[in-house]
This record gives structure tokens, sequence and C-alpha cells, in this order.
């Protein structure tokens, strides 16, 4: 087993959807993403918290095998985003982001972080994510997270990151931008090229799809019957399919199916309760619970 390092932004969530409002929750990508795969690694996060992210804060990361030595403190505010999703939560408009000592956060690895075997760098500047590969000592899995505003203002920075990653995670409409190409099998098969042994497209409610050195690989969704809450979710899915591909030491084929499988799971669990109350209360068994279920709902024998 291996541990994994993760480099984004925790954050404080002002989130509203049409079932409620909830003020200054826990979130961030790196929250979001430790919280699921702690289930099956160990985790040491990598960011930068204000002096207002007090220690009872912490405790949703405690207890929990998530090592925090590389969380900053500095004086100012935490990073804040505020959110209201419509009816259909693929809706959702911004209200506020306030960058905050995100602002001026620069990835430093404690010095036991450095020999990990395991990065995830998620949706933060390239430029920083390549920053943190030059502190890293060889890994042998490198996942990647962007989003359009990246590739829209620093497609360059962006493509050299790509150059030494294994794995690549965004949605269709990033897939898109990033190759100019019109539908999302050329774009993955495009952004292939580019560097990243394998490519997978997060489609939401309509599952997510790989390309793999040997082909295409697609899961739908974990049906819920309530979503509540799709915030974080993409980096749920990344913390489930991480932490799958290292406890099963492979990264083969059956084990990146294996792994998507595990990734859907968690992001059902995240989509049901606001922030990352989903997260924090999902247990090992209960994963296993809908992976199953994710088998036998995509089963069928061919003629």
């Amino acid at each position: 087993m291996s541990e994994v390092v993760v480099v984004g932004s925790v954050a404080f969530d002002t989130i509203a959807t049409p079932t409620g409002r909830h003020e200054r929750m826990i979130g961030g990508s790196a929250s979001y993403f430790s919280l699921a795969a702690r289930l099956y690694v160990p985790v040491r996060l990598v960011g930068v918290v204000g002096s207002d992210f007090e220690p009872r804060h912490r405790k949703v990361f405690e207890d929990r095998r998530i090592d925090l030595s590389g969380l900053q403190v500095r004086d100012g505010k935490t990073f804040y985003w505020e959110g209201v999703y419509g009816e259909d939560l693929n809706d959702r408009t911004t209200v506020t982001t306030e960058l905050n000592v995100f602002e001026s956060f620069h990835p430093e690895l404690p010095d036991a972080f450095r020999r990990s075997k395991a990065v995830f760098l998620a949706n933060i500047d390239p430029v920083l994510q390549h920053e943190v590969l030059e502190q890293l000592d060889s890994p042998d899995l490198v996942a990647l997270d962007t989003m359009n505003f990246w590739i829209t203002h620093q497609k360059e920075d962006l493509l050299r990151v790509l150059r030494g990653v294994h794995l690549f995670l965004l949605n269709d409409a990033e897939a898109r931008q990033l190759t100019g190409a019109p539908g999302i099998l050329e774009a993955a098969e495009g952004i292939q090229m580019m560097g990243p042994t394998v490519v997978v497209i997060k489609r939401g409610e309509y599952g997510a799809l790989a390309r793999t050195e040997k082909g295409w690989f697609s899961i739908p969704a974990y049906p819920v019957g309530g979503a509540i809450d799709p915030t974080g979710c993409g980096d749920s899915f990344a913390g489930g399919m991480i932490g799958s591909l290292l406890r099963q030491g492979s990264l083969d084929e059956s084990a990146i199916r294996t792994a998507m499988a595990h990734g859907t799971a968690m992001a059902s669990f995240a989509v049901e309760r606001f922030g990352l109350a989903g997260l924090e209360a999902v247990t090992e068994e209960s994963v296993r619970q809908r992976v199953r279920a994710l088998a036998e709902m995509t089963r069928f024998d061919p003629e």
C-alpha cells in the first residue's frame, strides 16, 4: 500500500441548492479528494489556509489517515467560494470567489512527502503543478485535474505538465476546449497524444469515459435517488479512483476499470449530502456495496 500526496485547495464554501443553504462549510479540491482517498491509502495533504482556519476545522481530517503536515497556515483569510445551484444541478452560478491566502500559495512539500510514489495535482495553476513535480522523487503515478480557466489562459504551461502525467481527469467541455475536437472520443485520443497514458472524461450524471492504452471503457453514474449537492464530486471521483489504483498496486486495464467503479461510487456519496458530510459518513463496506451494484448494473450476456 502506498500513500498519495494531494496538492490543491482547502476552502470555506457557502452553497445554496433547491434543497437548502449551508454557509462556510469546509471544502476545496484537496479536502474532497482526501476524504475519498483515505479509505484506501494514507493521504498527505498539501495546501494553504488562513488564520481563520481554527483547530475545530481540522477535525474533519483528524483520525482519518490524512497527514496535514504539508498544510501551510498564513496570516489572513482562507480561500472562500460561494455558489448557487438551480433545479438542474448542472446549472451553477458562482456568487463569490475570494482567493485570499491561496492567491500567493506556492506548494512546499515536507521531506517525507517528496518520496511519495503517487501524487494528485488538483485543479490549481499549472505552474504550481509543475513546481510540485520538481519536488518529487520519481513518482510512479502522477494524476492531474484542470479547468477551463487554465486551458484558456495558460495552455502552454498545462501542456508542459501533461508530458509528465500518467492519469489525466477532466470533463467533456474541457477536453473539447483543450483539443479543439468536436467530440469527446476524438478529444480523448488527442489528449493521450499530449502525454497522459490514461485519459478519464468525467461526465457528471452520465458517468465517465476512459481512453487507455488498450482502448475504451465507459461506466454510468451510480443512480442516486435525491442528489443534494454536486460540489466536489469530481475530486471525490478522483480520490476513489486513485485510492483504488494504489490499493490494487496496478495500472493495468482491469485495475483501471475497477478503480473507475470505485470513483463513481465515491462521487455518489458526495452528491447525497451537503459539502463533505457524505464522505465523512462513508465506509469501506458501503463503497463495496455500490461497486458491486455497478458491476451488476453493467453486466450483460452477449448473443
